[in-house]
This record gives structure tokens, C-alpha cells and sequence, in this order.
């Protein structure tokens, strides 16, 4: 099977389940969804979504997050990984979206990775999911189910699975696909066992089906069986 059709294929089997897909978590503007998406790094959402609600009401624009210190927010957010160095990222990152972006955050790539916290995984999840851009952001999940169904050809970072992802995904459809992605990998995809047994991509999977080989047939030793 060509590599576009594969894609193709895939993505219509998406669509059935998932007509409609979205960030699981929760926020009100994009400075919410941006101090969530850093406090999510290497974080479940369940978790930030436990802990965002006080601390969006306690700080609920940039400027009010840029007058606050990093030992107060730590606070906040001792709960999620890497309390310290997070803490620090959102108050860096509230000075400079009101000291370099009046307060609003941009959707430019470049300029969101210029914010502190902000890699180009972070940035692209804005851009996708506030702005609508055709932006692909891959994180473990994305890049995980990537390789395994065969979209991506044994991609060894996530920039190559990007570029592949966005070389065969309609630009239209990349932020959608990207939570296609995501939920796939988060439900059924899972890093340890995935449920093979119920995924409706068994047929176009690579993974599955190198898992899943037929036994092969052993042919016997004539000239023994004659004997």
C-alpha cells in the first residue's frame, strides 16, 4: 500500500469515531490553554485539570500571573512534575506575553518559542487548537501511534514525525488529527499492552501486524517420512 493511501485510509477510519475531537484540557482563553499546555508537559491532563481551576481564578490574564513570584505559583502547582522549574516558566512567561506581546498570546511560532516553557510542541498545540493553524504537534502519544501503524517510517524524533505527518495530513485536517492522534494513543494505543484486540486499525496497522503473524507452516522431511 502507497504511503498516501495508507494516510488516507486512515484518516477516514478517524472520522467515524471521532467526528469531533478536542483537547482534554480545560481553559477559557489562550492564556489559560497556554499555562495549562505548560504544566502539562510530561503531566497527565487529569492532573492539571485538578489544579488549574484555583489558580486561573487566583490569576486569571498574564498580568496579573506577571506580578506574582515563582515561589508563590509553586504553590499552585506542587502537584504536577517538576514543580520548580514550571513555576518559574509561568511567571517568565506572563513578563514577557506583557512586556513583549501587550498581553496576548501570539500565534507565530517562532515568537511563542521565545516564551519561557514554550517548545515547539507547546507552541504548535496554540497554534492548532487556539489559532486553527496547520500546525502538528506530537507528543509521546502522537509520536508513538505514528510509528506503529506505519505513518511515520520508524521516526527517531519528533521533528521528523512532524514534518511526515504534515507532508500527508490535508493542512485542514491537522488539528483535528492531531487529537485523533493523542486519544488514540491515551485509550487504546497504550504505551504497555495496547488494546489491539479492540482497535479498528488492526488491518492498516504495522505494528499489529508484525505482532500478529500467522504461524508459519513447517514442512516436513520427506525423505524422513518415507523412512
Amino acid at each position: 500500500m502507497r504511503k498516501q493511501e495508507l494516510y488516507n485510509k486512515v484518516i477516514e477510519w478517524f472520522k467515524q469515531p471521532m467526528p469531533i475531537a478536542e483537547t482534554e484540557l480545560h481553559y477559557n482563553s489562550p492564556y489559560e490553554l497556554l499555562v495549562a499546555v505548560i504544566l502539562s508537559a510530561q503531566c497527565t491532563d487529569k492532573r492539571v485539570n485538578m489544579i488549574t481551576p484555583k489558580l486561573f481564578h487566583d490569576y486569571p490574564t498574564a498580568e496579573a500571573l506577571s506580578v506574582s513570584t515563582p515561589e508563590v505559583i509553586f504553590e499552585y502547582i506542587r502537584s504536577v512534575s517538576y514543580p520548580n522549574n514550571k513555576a518559574k516558566h509561568l511567571v517568565g512567561m506572563a513578563k514577557m506575553l506583557m512586556e513583549e506581546f501587550k498581553g496576548e498570546v501570539p500565534s507565530d511560532l517562532e515568537l511563542l518559542e521565545k516564551l519561557p516553557g514554550v517548545g515547539r510542541k507547546t507552541a504548535n498545540v496554540i497554534r492548532a487548537v487556539v489559532f486553527n493553524k496547520a500546525a502538528m504537534p506530537v507528543d509521546t502519544h502522537v509520536f508513538r501511534v505514528s510509528n506503529r501503524i506505519g505513518l511515520t517510517n520508524n521516526s527517531k524524533t519528533p521533528l521528523t514525525t512532524e514534518k511526515e505527518l504534515v507532508k500527508y495530513i490535508p493542512g485542514e485536517l491537522l488539528p483535528i488529527a492531531h487529537h485523533w492522534l493523542i486519544l488514540h494513543g491515551r485509550y487504546t494505543c497504550v504505551a504497555r499492552n495496547p488494546k489491539c484486540d479492540t482497535c479498528g486499525l488492526q488491518l492498516l496497522c504495522k505494528y499489529y501486524k508484525s505482532e500478529h503473524k500467522p504461524p508459519l507452516n513447517k514442512k516436513k522431511d520427506t525423505k524422513q517420512a518415507n523412512n
